[in-house]
């Protein structure tokens, strides 16, 4: 069983710019800078390794959800269909799950509660190892073959070199009201998370302007999350909707953009881990409503072990980029660069 605490995200963490920050907020802001200065002597402590393959962080800034396994999964679509790699590797922290590893997740074997929501859907379009100990994740894909690594986050943990550092932001949310952890969303300062970046990400619409915030000369890429045509639900039915996520509302505001007609809306915590109780509850709640419920992909795959299939209607999402060829132009003219440096 996780014993992580599951906290919903403070709602200051996000509020409006030019809105007073509220007492707590000012309150835990000198925590943020103690939480800083501990992240930076940590950084500065620990020994760096760098593995036999090019290594492709897809990092963020920010607690909580900004679209990091979209993007990894995107990308490894992209490098697979560019033939960059022949084996390339996920490597997760497993997040959320008690498997500490280093493994390689089975999709049919393995549930969230070890290796974490994140891990499975990787694991479902490519090879996924689950590695607390990254350098020692690395060395295990090395093991199976690996000839490429996509990291799904750990920007921010300096014990594995990164040879391509992807940085993802949420359009809508940006980087909250720039604040340090536990004030704000901030893992670490702006200027250490964006002066290592290679490139951006940009998911949706820069409504915050993020943008205007990044280094000049690094790319920055567009891109937004679309629910494939093909696999939207077809009925006119009401729903109720729920879901657990860094940013959970996100779901709820994408079922409005399609135009669903939601009856009742239940945001849980992120990674939050269902009880069979949760799910009758809201079974019930949609039988009395004559609706059915509705989630995402990634908290189908936290539901207790049962078959819900009938029950609740997962909506897939995907990535669809501004110009594909650039990122793709991008990732092949670095990893020329990384495997044959006398040439670049």
């Amino acid at each position: 069983m996780c014993l992580r605490p599951k906290l919903k995200t403070p709602p200051f963490w996000y509020r409006h710019a030019g809105t007073k920050a509220p007492l707590l907020e000012t309150i835990l802001t000198p925590l943020g800078w103690a939480y800083s200065i501990g992240h930076k002597i940590n950084t500065a402590r620990r020994k760096t390794e760098k593995a036999a393959m090019p290594v492709i962080c897809i990092g963020n800034l920010v607690a909580g959800g900004s679209g990091k396994t979209p993007v990894a999964l995107s990308l490894m679509q992209m490098i697979v269909g560019a033939r960059l790699a022949q084996k390339p590797h996920f490597l997760t922290r497993g997040y959320g799950g008690t498997e500490k590893g280093p493994l390689l997740v089975d999709y049919f074997k393995h549930g969230a509660e070890e290796v974490g929501d994140e891990s499975l859907l990787l694991s479902r379009a490519g090879f996924t190892i689950v590695s607390a100990d990254r350098p020692a994740g690395a060395q295990f894909a090395a093991e199976k073959g690996a000839d490429m690594i996509v990291m799904d986050d750990g920007l921010q943990n300096p014990s594995l070199h990164k040879d391509i550092s992807i940085v993802v932001i949420d359009g809508a949310s940006g980087f909250g009201n720039g604040k340090l952890l536990p004030a704000g969303p901030l893992r670490e300062t702006l200027e250490d998370g964006l002066s290592r970046a290679d490139a951006f990400v940009i998911v949706g619409k820069d409504k915050t302007g993020a943008c205007a915030l990044l280094p000049k000369g690094k790319p920055v890429f567009s891109a937004h999350v679309e629910v494939p045509e093909d696999r939207r639900p077809k009925t006119t039915k009401p729903y109720i909707a729920f879901a657990g996520l860094g940013r959970p509302e996100k779901f709820y505001h994408l079922l409005q953009k399609l135009h669903y007609d939601i009856k009742s809306w239940h945001p849980f915590p992120d990674h939050y881990n269902y009880k069979p109780e949760d799910i009758y509850k809201l079974i019930g709640e949609a039988k009395e409503k004559n609706a059915l419920l509705i989630t995402t992909e990634k908290d189908f795959i936290r539901l207790p072990e049962e078959n819900w299939d009938m029950e609740i209607v997962q909506l897939p999402i995907r990535l669809a980029w501004e110009d594909e060829k650039a990122v793709t132009d991008f990732v092949s003219g670095r990893l020329k660069e990384i495997r044959n440096p006398l040439a670049a």
